[in-house]
């Protein structure tokens, strides 16, 4: 099966009042000075991918300043067959996101349909970051591929949301309903336990395969590993819950289960972001997007979109010649690359000989 996004509009998304494009190579590299809204296109896939940004999740901050709502329409061609999405967002008002013309009623329906892969400088955050920043990865990425898990997910984050609420609003009165308090834990529980053994079976599968692109991307002998860290590794869920409900009640707030999940990131045995250069943690998070897109990959029998952000002027060249012949040896299927250098863009990408396609985006408001 292909996947492949074969024209994109965009009105007063962020800085492109309207911007009209046709994607007819397997390589898009869009080209300018800094602030002309080159990754904001690449934002734009995000968005008809995963229903929000990669970059600023508050709708109302993507509108442009001289407007007060946005659309984002994207033609894919997905199997053989073309798929229209569009995003409408108006200030104000509940973002709309539709496929070929029927509004969905729950966003996370869509997601999975037109995977996308992002590696941009941002990235940082997946290391120097708290475990919020790696849980959302480590959800987006199984969502991807297995729809029930974003459901139970959702299930697991509103009953933990209401639990909470409650032994907030019992603290204040000093009441404490233990029968209302158990109905929402059974639901935590319940949905923690799934959570938990999708996780688990994730990292077991997904290590080996970050594993074997982090020796292609480093050649280095570093030894690097992912754990999967979950206080229920030692106990159940439902024991943690009941252990810890005391302690819960004076915090007001719920302390164990898979919301406090992490990933360690680790090199010979040590946090990276302790221990690693800032070209061995380039390495690793190039290594873990690449890792994510061949799993995804594999798992949905066809090429998820790639979308790489300002690579060219953040790593040196082996690093990129590395991702470039990847590309040319077909890993990939369409990709779409961000550059301030025109000259140097057209470079690599002549040397790899590869077609591809460039957009100067310096010219779209002229």
């Amino acid at each position: 099966m292909k996947l492949h996004l074969k024209n994109l509009q965009l009105y007063q998304f962020k800085n492109h009042k309207e911007t009209n494009l046709i994607f007819d190579k397997p390589v898009t590299c869009f080209v300018g000075d800094n602030g002309v809204g080159k990754t904001n296109i690449l934002d734009s896939i995000h968005y008809l991918s995963l229903t929000k940004s990669y970059f600023n999740y508050v709708d109302a901050e993507n509108v442009n300043f001289d407007s007060k709502y946005f659309n984002i329409k994207g033609v894919f061609e997905k199997n053989s067959n073309i798929q229209i999405v569009e995003c409408n967002y108006h200030i104000g008002k509940k973002k709309v996101v539709k496929l070929d013309s029927k509004k969905y009623t729950k966003f996370s329906e869509h997601i999975g349909e037109f995977p996308i892969i992002i590696i941009s400088p941002t990235d940082t955050n997946l290391i120097l970051e708290n475990s919020d920043v790696r849980r959302k990865y480590l959800d987006s990425t199984i969502a991807m591929y297995n729809k029930n898990y974003l459901q139970v997910l959702i299930k697991y984050n509103k009953a933990l949301k209401q639990r909470n609420f409650l032994l907030k609003k019992y603290a204040e009165s000093g009441f404490y309903d233990n029968v209302t308090l158990e109905l929402y834990e059974d639901q935590i529980i319940k949905n923690g336990d799934i959570l938990y053994e999708e996780r688990k079976i994730f990292i077991s599968q997904f290590a080996p395969v970050f594993n074997k692109y982090y020796k292609e991307i480093s050649n280095n002998n570093e030894n690097v590993s992912i754990d999967y860290d979950s206080q229920l590794h030692d106990l159940s869920l439902k024991e943690l819950i009941y252990l810890n409900r005391n302690k819960d009640k004076q915090s007001k707030k719920t302390q164990s289960g898979v919301h406090k999940d992490d990933i360690l990131f680790k090199m010979n045995n040590h946090l990276i972001k302790k221990t690693g250069s800032q070209g061995q943690q380039k390495s690793f998070l190039i290594s873990l997007k690449l890792a994510q897109f061949d799993f995804i990959k594999h798992k949905v029998s066809f090429n998820p979109i790639l979308l790489l952000d300002d690579i060219f002027d953040k790593l040196d060249n082996k690093r990129i010649y590395k991702i470039i012949n990847l590309i040319n040896k077909n890993t990939f299927g369409q990709v779409f690359i961000t550059d301030t250098n025109e000259e140097r863009s057209k470079k690599i990408l002549d040397k790899a000989k590869i077609s591809y396609k460039i957009y100067n985006v310096d010219n779209f408001s002229k």
